[in-house]
């Protein structure tokens, strides 16, 4: 098969490179409007199979004249091109997958083309890290396994091994993207009731093996589109995993509108956003650098099977490796996997479709151990 990669950046470069060590694909190329970039990680990942090109994703005639040459396009761009890259996938019938994006609609925008994917006979499935991404899949797979769903749990955080003040975080994706999802409001299912709270509230304790106690608190986009495959449910909640604490300090920021987005102010007659100044000073404290990170995730779904309450524990603790972060394989990796399930027809309808309802769950298991990734299942009764 033969697999295009959009984005150069970290989570592009180590999607090619597990496609490079993948015996199923033939031909890989890595694309990003920086030449250079896309040169440097295809000098690394040192594969015959992997060739570097300059796209501009902005301009059409460049963004198809790329993505026709391949069975399967990953997109590893930032989310504001899923829409684009998802249209022209349909316009010259290529499959392709996305890293998400459900800050300001993007992810449902691309749902949206489903029945144009489908006359084109082509699969697009958005939404492919880790939350969304990841849960979405162990979510559909416990799902799968019941009579009756009731409740889906989520909890995901990436953070570093060893913390430090004040924050006690190192961002391992865009910080502007951590901002959004503290600043826009939460979307859970309470009572079975959809409702929006605001993020960072509601905060929990919760214990993973090799850490202390951590917390977890409510933010945005973490539910994607769960709520739409799955509307009867009872509760359906996500929160983020971070250091105790951390919550508390940054709804501070979050109150004094320092992360708002479409805020200004006055500073000796210059209009200045208070957010761009936040994001400059948190920069050089925030980045994660040499540290080792790790990526946590438990997904708890619940229900009944065969007359009886049954709950499924899906649980994941996976950290930097050959000094690739723990978030960039267990995201990389993700999408990897998904890509190489349409590409060797594992994975065969065409349409648009959210993970939990077309990745099959026990082979993504199976995929992700292969690659180190370790997910463990736990069924439980009562």
């Amino acid at each position: 098969m033969k697999i295009g990669v959009l984005g150069a950046g970290l989570m592009g470069k180590e999607a090619a490179r597990d496609l490079a060590a993948s015996d199923g694909v033939s031909k890989i190329g890595l694309a990003d409007i920086n030449l250079s970039l896309a040169q440097e990680a295809c000098n690394q990942i040192a594969s015959t199979k992997l060739n570097a090109f300059r796209v501009d994703a902005g301009d059409e005639d460049d963004l198809t004249a790329y993505m026709r040459q391949y069975d399967v396009v990953i997109n590893a761009l930032f989310y504001s091109f899923n829409e684009k890259v998802a249209k022209t996938a349909i316009k010259v019938g290529v499959n392709a997958v996305d890293l998400g994006g459900h800050i300001g609609n993007m992810t449902n925008a691309v749902l949206a083309l489903k029945e144009e994917a489908v006359s084109a006979g082509v699969t697009l499935i958005p939404d492919l890290g880790v939350a969304p991404g990841m849960i979405n899949i162990l979510s559909g797979y416990g799902a799968s396994k019941l009579d009756k769903l009731n409740t889906i749990k989520l909890y995901v955080g990436g953070i570093p091994v060893k913390p430090d003040p004040p924050l006690e975080y190192n961002h391992v994706f865009s910080m502007e993207g951590v901002f959004d999802h503290y600043t826009d409001p939460s979307l859970i299912i309470r009572n079975g009731l959809k409702q929006e709270i605001p993020s960072l509230t509601e905060v929990e304790n919760i214990y993973f093996d090799r850490f202390g106690p951590l917390e977890a608190f409510h933010t945005s986009g973490g539910t994607s589109t769960l709520s739409l495959t799955y509307p009867h449910l009872n509760t359906l909640e996500y929160k983020t995993i971070r250091y105790p604490g951390h919550a508390e300090k940054f709804k501070l920021l979050v109150d004094l509108n320092l992360t708002k987005k479409d805020y200004k102010v006055d500073v000796r007659g210059n209009e200045i956003n208070p957010r761009d100044v936040l994001l400059k000073v948190l920069e050089p404290i925030v980045e994660l650098g040499n540290k080792e990170d790790a990526v946590l995730l438990r997904v708890i779904v619940s229900g009944e099977k065969a007359g009886k309450k049954t709950i499924y524990h899906y649980e994941m603790a996976t950290f930097k490796k050959k000094n690739v972060t723990a978030m960039a394989r267990a995201t990389a990796n993700t999408i990897s996997v998904v890509a190489q399930m349409i590409g060797n027809k594992t994975i065969t309808k065409p349409g648009v479709y959210p993970p939990e309802q077309i990745v099959p769950g026990k082979k993504y298991m199976q995929e992700m151990k292969k690659r180190g990734v370790m997910i463990t299942e736990n069924e439980n009764y009562g």
